[in-house]
């Protein structure tokens, strides 16, 4: 099994979301919107998606964000220094392998390559697995807390770190 990590085409991330939209109906609304966004911040350059690939299916990806633009909340958040991470996702079959962990390396790289001092972060107060991967990440440094909004009206509340890169 060849496990690659690469930044993402505009065709990979419409596959991404296609294969979401049939695979998860019931947030289609979100989905769409989402889709018609990302398709944006990457004609824009506003983003970069990265990804891993298995045997040349996508299984994990993670987006960071360069243009407050597209950041609910993006106050300390991003600037042109700063670039704040989002859109986690490994397919449910391959988590707890170390896929991400290697694709996030990958990324954090690339960020610093590309002259990013600092990588921002949002978790949902309740997750408290994910904000200690976070913290073991170097994501110590608290920010703030504030709402966000999904485009179906979902409020969800969440914490935002930094970490220095």
């Amino acid at each position: 099994m060849k496990y690659e990590c690469k930044i993402a085409t505009l065709e990979d991330i419409i596959k991404i979301y296609d294969y979401k939209l049939e695979h998860e109906p019931e947030d289609r609304e979100n989905l769409l919107i989402w889709k018609e966004n990302a398709i944006a911040r990457e004609k824009s350059n506003s983003s970069r998606t990265y990804i891993g690939v298995l045997d040349g299916e996508i299984i994990s990806k993670c987006i960071a964000g360069f243009n407050g633009k597209y950041i609910q909340n993006s106050d300390g958040l991003v600037d042109e220094n700063t670039a704040y991470l989002f859109a986690f996702k490994t397919k449910d079959e391959y988590q707890g392998k170390g896929y991400f962990s290697i694709l996030f390396k990958f990324m954090l790289d690339d960020l610093k390559k590309l002259g990013y001092k600092y990588a921002t972060i949002g978790v949902e107060p309740h997750e408290l697995k994910n904000k200690e991967i976070y913290k073991h990440y170097g994501f110590t440094e608290y920010i703030k807390t504030a709402n966000e909004t999904y485009p179906d009206g979902t409020t969800i509340t969440v914490e935002y770190y930094r970490k220095e890169l």
